[in-house]
C-alpha cells in the first residue's frame, strides 16, 4: 500500500484526508492518506524523512509550497510559472513538484458557470492564493484584471510577476473599489476576509452594487461555506461560488499525479463531496 499524506503548519484543520481518502476507496487505488504537521523551517528534512519513510508522494499547504521549489528534480509548467508546489510525486530517486491550485480554480469557476474569456475581473488581496489564480485568469483570456491589496509594494510586485499588460491595481478604499467593479464582471476574492477562525471582514461590500449585469462572485474559503461576501453578492442577484469546489478539484488533480492515470473527475468530486457533507 502506498502512502501518501499532505504536510503544513498547521495541518490538523486540513480536509485533504477526508477528500483524498474517499477518493482513493471510490477509485479503487491500494493508498493510504494522511496528515503530517511539518514547520516551515524543516521542508528539506521532511523530503528526506518522506523518501526515507516510503512515502509515493505529499500535497503541501503553507508555508512549503514556495520552500518545495528548488529541492524538486524536475516541476510541471505551472509550478514554474506559479512558483509553487502543492503536489510531490516521489518516484524511485527522482522528484517531481506539481502545482494543482490554478487548473483546480479554473474548474470551480466553470462549474460554477463564470467564464473569463473576454471578461474584466476584480481579484481582491495579493497573497500566495492570488498569483495562481491570476496566471489562469491571463491564460483563459480575461482581458483586464485590477487587483486591489493594501500593500502597493506587495500588488505591484505581484503584476510584475504575472505580466503587466491587462493588469491594474487598486488599494481597498470605498472609491477605488466601486469604479474598479463597475468595469468589471467577476470578482474573484483570495483574501481570508470572512474566514472561519479568521478575524476581519470586509469594511463595506457596496462595490459590489456597481457589478456589471449578471456578474459572479467568486470566494476562495469555503468555511463558512457562505461569507458576508458571497451573501451580499446573492442579495444583489449576482451568481456566487465558494472555494470548495476549488479545494476538491486541485484534489482530484492531485490524486491524478500520485496514481499516474486520468480518473472520473465527476465519480471522484461525487466521492469527495459525499464525505464531506457535515465537515464544512
Amino acid at each position: 500500500m502506498r502512502k501518501l499524506c499532505v504536510i503544513g503548519d498547521p495541518v490538523e484543520h486540513s480536509l485533504s484526508p477526508l477528500i483524498q481518502n474517499a477518493m482513493i476507496k471510490a477509485a479503487g487505488l491500494d493508498c493510504t492518506y494522511g496528515a503530517q504537521r511539518v514547520a516551515g523551517c524543516d521542508t528539506a528534512a521532511w523530503l528526506l524523512q518522506a523518501r526515507e519513510e516510503g512515502y509515493a508522494g505529499f500535497n503541501a499547504t503553507m508555508p512549503h509550497k514556495e520552500h518545495l521549489v528548488p529541492l524538486m528534480d524536475e516541476l510541471s509548467e505551472d509550478a514554474k510559472l506559479f512558483q509553487s508546489v502543492n503536489t510531490v510525486c516521489i518516484r524511485g530517486n527522482h522528484i517531481y513538484g506539481h502545482s494543482t491550485d490554478g487548473e483546480g480554480f479554473l474548474q470551480a469557476l466553470r462549474q460554477a458557470g463564470m467564464e473569463l474569456e473576454g471578461k474584466n475581473v476584480l481579484v481582491l488581496g495579493a497573497g500566495g492564493a492570488a498569483k495562481p489564480v491570476m496566471y489562469k485568469l491571463k491564460q483563459a483570456g480575461a482581458v483586464k484584471i485590477v487587483v486591489a491589496n493594501r500593500t502597493p509594494e506587495r500588488v505591484q510586485a505581484l503584476c510584475k510577476q504575472v505580466g503587466e499588460e491587462g493588469m491594474d491595481w487598486c488599494d481597498f478604499s470605498r472609491e477605488n473599489l466601486c469604479r474598479s467593479a463597475a468595469q468589471s464582471q467577476l470578482v474573484i476574492n483570495c483574501t481570508s476576509l470572512g474566514m472561519t477562525g479568521t478575524e476581519g471582514q470586509f469594511a463595506d461590500l457596496s462595490f459590489l452594487q456597481e457589478l456589471k449585469g449578471e456578474g459572479g462572485v467568486f470566494d476562495l474559503i469555503y468555511s463558512p461555506a457562505q461569507t458576508k461576501l458571497l451573501q451580499t453578492a446573492q442579495e444583489l442577484g449576482h451568481k456566487t461560488a465558494n472555494g470548495l469546489g476549488m479545494l476538491i478539484w486541485q484534489g482530484i488533480y492531485s490524486l491524478e499525479q500520485f496514481a499516474q492515470t486520468q480518473l472520473d473527475g465527476a465519480a471522484m468530486e461525487a466521492a469527495a463531496r459525499q464525505a464531506l457533507e457535515g465537515n464544512v
